[in-house]
């Protein structure tokens, strides 16, 4: 599997300053030329949950996956209170800056499909085609509440082993994979510290997070309303974030986007397995034609 560069970026903050990290995969007869599609991850984790589906798309795509601050490389915040989607969101345009393009596609998984709508919403939007994996303008509660119950955990494994025997746990919704593909799940978010390993994040993430959980869910929907790009949405069938109801939405306003189902897979599809990869290229390369 091809590796990608690790690169940075300096944000802004109230506080200061914040050095967000990103990989680059760079087509090898394209090169920074090529079509550019940002990658953004979930809630917990980070740019290197899409190295399969970036391995693929780097064929011809250059593939850009950030680490949100306080998570992977990036640097982590003064004030816990930063870890919030307008600072997410402000960081994000500094790193489309960077790029120094005119369009990109986004493909997000969960948190990152909210930041790729709110983005692709917002007028003179680089974003020209949107992947949303597993997330929509309608959250549904259990899954928050589930999500609610581990995030900001800082546990300590003694051995990597047993780290990854935990993650088994916590993503067996994320669908069934064989050892070698949740290696890939899991050599980039299980970390060495002191004399064990622990989670690649900021456990104080989940101090905004538990408190935007006690207050009512914003309306999304005239957000996902303004978006006019060609979008895609992807559901784990059996996904306690996005509902069939939602996505049957989805797909009858706004962008009236289209929507692809896994089976055997809830929150949240991980774009690791063949058919998963296949369909965000099929519809990215669809769209270029």
């Amino acid at each position: 599997m091809l590796e990608p560069r690790l690169r940075h970026v300096t944000c802004a903050n109230p506080e200061g300053l914040h050095r967000l990290a990103y990989w680059e995969w760079l087509p090898a007869v394209a090169g920074a030329d090529a079509p550019t599609v940002v990658c953004l991850h979930g809630l917990t984790r980070n740019g290197r949950d899409f190295d399969a589906l970036a391995t693929r798309l780097s064929r011809r795509w250059r593939v850009v996956c950030p680490d949100m601050i306080g998570r992977g490389r990036s640097g982590r915040a003064a004030d816990p209170q930063r870890y919030v989607l307008s600072q997410y969101i402000a960081d994000c345009v500094t790193l489309v800056a960077r790029l120094d393009v005119g369009q990109l596609a986004w493909v997000g998984t969960s948190m990152g499909g909210l930041i790729g709508m709110l983005l692709a919403a917002l007028p003179h939007t680089p974003i020209d085609r949107l992947v949303l994996n597993d997330i929509g303008p309608q959250v549904d509660a259990a899954g928050r509440a589930r999500i609610g119950s581990y995030v900001g955990q800082d546990p300590q494994f003694a051995t990597e082993a047993e780290g990854v025997a935990a993650l088994r746990e916590l993503m067996r919704d994320s669908g069934p994979h064989t050892d070698d593909q949740f290696r890939l799940l899991t050599r980039h978010y299980l970390v060495p510290r002191e004399s064990g390993f622990t989670f690649a994040y900021d456990p104080a993430i989940a101090v905004a997070f538990r408190e935007q959980q006690s207050a009512p869910a914003p309306d999304l929907w005239p957000v996902y309303d303004a978006i006019r790009c060609p979008t895609l949405v992807i559901r784990g069938a059996q996904s306690d974030i996005l509902s069939a109801a939602t996505v049957q939405a989805m797909t009858q306003r706004g962008p009236h986007a289209r929507c692809v189902a896994f089976a055997g897979v809830g929150h949240a599809p991980t774009f690791i397995a063949a058919d998963q990869i296949d369909a965000v290229e099929q519809f990215l390369s669809g769209e270029r034609q």
